[in-house]
């Protein structure tokens, strides 16, 4: 992939953010998604590459837009798969809530898992915990891991988690061990990143969510050099049959960051939409915008925090082509 493409990335993260954050607490999830989808999709058009979506909105006869196998860019540069979530918490956003992001990650062609939308188990730490936990083990124990390799108690870590009736279980577990617990109504790509910055105070994400954002998160922390690891949760037989159809015949294999991306080289970006712990959240000022982005790049292990300021006057649409 060419070096360039990462920058030009930002420019579909910032436009999807851009529309999306208009809807922010006005409680009309189905809008804020349609306006960072149809924003994305406008900029994705100007980018110079040859874009497959395998992770997107949907299949073709169920979402217009960003659907998967729908082809992207302008028809010159790198081939790449491209896995898009316009609006990653769109519940966050009709609330009013924390973490909302517009993310996008692009590999180079055949290397990104074509993941089918059901239920993954995941785990994600940072940095300093690769190779020290396992999704297989008891919770305690990668408790205890990632406390040693961050030189830190069980007590002093962050475990953030979905809230959700399914993870009951395991946060009753968290907390008998005497970790604390930051509980998310939604957003678990943002959790799986924070797991990589210190300042975020986030040690280890767990429990389960989608597979698409699964995929997506683990091209974020293979840029990061964290670790991320994840089992398929097929509820259905047709579940099922779409794991084997992916050749996945053993749905309890576990996923590693290899499986999930392959290749040395991926591109991660992200725009904030609501604050985060992270990023801003886009900022409105009369005729201008500002945005705050993430955009990295596994091969070069790039880390780019991108402050923008966009005049809505020069361009009302978001595009400039």
């Amino acid at each position: 992939m060419e070096r360039s493409l990462s920058m030009e990335l930002v420019r579909v993260t910032e436009a999807a953010a851009l529309a999306s954050a208009r809807w922010m607490g006005r409680g009309n999830k189905e809008e804020a998604d349609r306006a960072a989808t149809e924003a994305m999709r406008d900029v994705f058009d100007t980018i110079p590459m040859k874009g497959t979506v395998v992770i997107g909105e949907g299949e073709m006869d169920e979402a217009p837009m960003l659907y998967i196998g729908e082809k992207l860019g302008n028809g010159y540069g790198p081939r790449v798969d491209v896995a898009v979530d316009p609006l990653e918490g769109t519940n966050i956003v009709a609330s009013g809530q924390w973490n909302a992001l517009a993310v996008l990650a692009v590999a180079d062609n055949g290397n990104l898992l074509h993941a089918p939308d059901m239920y993954m188990e995941k785990i994600a730490v940072g940095p300093e915990s690769v190779g020290k936990v396992n999704i297989d083990a008891p919770v305690i124990d990668n408790l205890r891991a990632v406390a040693e390799a961050k030189n830190k108690n069980i007590e002093d870590l962050v475990v953030v988690i979905l809230n959700r009736k399914r993870h009951e279980k395991m946060i009753q577990e968290i907390r008998e061990a005497g970790a604390r617990i930051k509980l998310l109504p939604d957003g678990d790509v943002a959790a799986a990143i924070n797991t990589a910055f210190d300042d975020t105070g986030v040690d280890i994400m767990l429990g389960s969510g989608g597979a698409p954002e699964g995929v997506i998160a683990a091209v974020a922390l293979k840029c990061l050099g964290g670790d991320f690891q994840g089992k398929l949760l097929p509820q259905t037989p047709e579940e099922l049959e779409r794991c084997k159809e992916m050749g996945i015949e053993d749905v309890n294999r576990i996923l590693n960051m290899d499986d999930l991306v392959g290749g040395d080289d991926c591109i991660f970006a992200a725009t904030g939409v609501t604050d985060g712990e992270l990023l801003k959240g886009v900022m409105y000022k009369g005729s201008s915008a500002e945005t705050q982005s993430l955009v990295m790049r596994a091969k070069s292990g790039t880390v780019r925090f991108v402050d923008g300021k966009h005049s809505m006057q020069k361009k009302p649409d978001l595009v400039i082509r």
